[in-house]
C-alpha cells in the first residue's frame, strides 16, 4: 500500500535487480529505485543500451545508493551477470519493452540484462510498456505466453495514456507503487496462504436516516485494506469487502463495495462458503434507524425529529453456519474500557478462532490514524499484547498467526 516508508517485509534485507529497458516509461523506474531502496531493499539497477536514451546510471546510483550495471563485460568482472543472477532474490524488469520480451523469451543473453536472466533461478516480474498495436501483435502475445510459460510472472500493462499523440490503451506500464506489489508478492515466495480465498470486511458501514443523512463511524478502512493486501501479497486470492472508504483499491485484490450493515452481511454470507479465511476488520454500525425517511427531513417540518433505533445484524454470528468447515475466521472488536476482557467474551460468544481487540482511546490507534495497538486473542494460547506500529505490521502479525491455524483447512475449490 502506497504510503509506508519504512523498511518492512518481504524487502528489508533482500536483493532485487531492477532492469531497465529503452521506453518511454523509464522514468518511473527511477521512482521505482527510490521505493524500492525505501521499503529496505538493496537494489541492483542493470540499464539497457536504449535505456541510455531515456534515464542515466547516476540518477540511480544516487537514489540507490549502490552502482548502476549497463555492460556484460566491465573490466576485471566477467562474470558480473552471474553473480547478479545467484545474489538476487527478485529480477524486476520495468519497462519490459517488446524487443526485450522477444529476446527473453528466445533465450537470448546478448546483453546484460538478458544474461542476467538466464542465469537467475530468482522469480522474475515483468513490467510490460510498449504501444498498444505493438502489445496487440500476434508476435508479442505469443512471446509474453512463452515467459508465462517459463515462469515469469507478468505484471500489467495498464490501460491508460500512451507516448504523446498516441491516445489511450492497453501498453501503459504499471505505477511504481503498482510494482513494488508485485515485487512484494514475487519475494515472499510459496506462503501457508498460497492459493487459498481470503475475505477481508473493512471501513465502517452507513445507515440511512433520510435520504441524504446516515448513522455511521469514523473508521478508515485502513486495518481491513492493509490485511487485504498483506494476504494477496503473500499468494492468496483475496476479496475485499469494503464499507465507504476513500482509500484506493489494494493490487490484486478484488473490491466489493457495500454501503449498510445489511449489505455486508449479505456479501459476506455469499462468500464464505468458498472462504479459507474470513478476517472481519470493518467496523460495521451496532444500531440503524427503523423508519429511514424516503426525502430529506427539513428544519421547517417542525421541532427536531426523533430517530428511533433497531439493532444490526451481527455479521459473525448471523453468518455462522455459511463458514465452510475448516475455515479460519479472525473478529476485531474497538472498546473503549475493559478491552482485553469483553474481547475474551467476544472470542467465544462468536465462534472466533482469533480477536484482534485494540482500544479506541489509546493515541495512535483506532479511527483514522496510520498506526495501531492491539491485543491477539486465541483460545489455550497466552494473549499478545503487541506494541504500536504501524497497521501494516499489525496486518502481518495477524497472517502469521492466521497461517498457524491453517493446516485443519483445505484451500478452496
Amino acid at each position: 500500500m502506497p504510503g509506508t516508508r519504512a523498511p518492512r517485509r518481504p524487502f528489508s534485507g533482500r536483493r532485487v535487480v531492477l532492469g531497465v529497458t529503452g521506453g518511454i516509461a523509464a522514468y518511473k523506474a527511477v521512482a521505482l529505485a527510490r521505493e524500492l531502496t525505501l521499503a529496505g531493499a538493496a537494489v541492483d539497477v542493470v540499464l539497457s543500451q536504449g535505456a541510455l536514451e531515456f534515464v542515466r546510471p547516476l540518477t540511480f546510483e544516487a537514489l540507490t545508493g549502490r552502482p548502476a550495471h549497463t555492460s556484460l563485460y566491465p573490466p576485471g568482472d566477467p562474470l558480473l551477470h552471474i553473480r547478479l543472477a545467484r545474489d538476487a532474490d527478485a529480477v524486476v524488469v520495468a519497462p519490459a519493452t517488446a524487443n526485450l520480451l522477444a529476446r527473453a523469451a528466445a533465450g537470448m543473453a546478448d546483453d546484460l540484462l538478458t544474461a542476467t536472466l538466464l542465469a537467475t533461478e530468482a522469480p522474475v516480474v515483468l513490467c510490460p510498456a510498449m504501444n498498444n498495436r505493438m502489445y496487440a501483435h500476434p508476435a508479442t502475445r505469443s512471446n509474453l505466453h512463452r515467459l508465462q510459460e517459463i515462469g515469469y510472472h507478468v505484471a500489467g500493462p495498464a490501460v491508460g495514456p500512451l507516448a504523446w499523440g498516441e491516445g489511450e490503451g492497453p501498453g501503459r506500464m504499471l505505477e511504481p507503487d503498482e510494482i513494488l506489489a508485485h515485487a512484494g508478492r514475487a519475494l515472499e515466495g510459496r506462503t501457508p496462504l498460497a492459493g487459498r480465498r481470503v475475505v477481508v470486511t473493512a471501513g465502517p458501514t452507513r445507515e440511512p436516516i433520510d435520504a441524504v443523512r446516515y448513522v455511521g463511524n469514523r473508521s478508515s478502512g485502513r486495518m481491513g485494506y492493509q490485511v487485504a493486501a498483506a494476504a494477496w501479497r503473500r499468494g492468496a486470492e483475496v476479496l475485499l469487502v469494503s464499507g465507504p472508504s476513500h482509500l484506493p483499491a489494494p493490487v490484486g485484490v478484488e473490491v466489493r463495495k457495500v454501503e449498510s450493515a445489511e449489505e455486508m452481511r449479505a456479501a459476506v454470507a455469499d462468500a464464505l462458503p468458498t472462504a479459507d479465511v474470513l478476517v472481519m476488520a470493518a467496523a460495521v454500525a451496532d444500531f440503524r434507524p427503523s423508519t429511514p425517511a424516503e426525502q430529506k427531513i427539513k428544519k421547517e417540518s417542525g421541532g427536531v425529529p426523533r430517530i428511533e433505533l433497531e439493532p444490526t445484524a451481527d455479521v459473525l454470528r448471523a453468518t455462522r453456519d455459511a463458514r465452510r468447515a475448516g475455515s479460519v475466521i479472525v473478529g476485531f472488536a474497538l472498546e473503549t474500557a475493559d478491552a482485553v476482557e469483553n474481547g475474551r467474551r467476544k472470542l467465544e460468544g462468536k465462534g472466533l478462532d482469533l480477536l484482534v481487540v485494540n482500544d479506541a482511546t489509546e493515541p495512535g490507534a483506532g479511527f483514522e490514524v496510520e498506526t495501531n495497538r492491539v491485543v491477539l486473542l486465541q483460545a489455550g494460547q497466552p494473549d499478545q499484547a503487541l506494541p504500536l506500529m504501524s497497521k501494516a505490521g499489525v496486518a502481518d502479525q495477524i497472517l502469521d498467526r492466521v497461517q498457524g491455524l491453517l493446516p485443519a483447512a483445505e484451500p478452496a475449490a
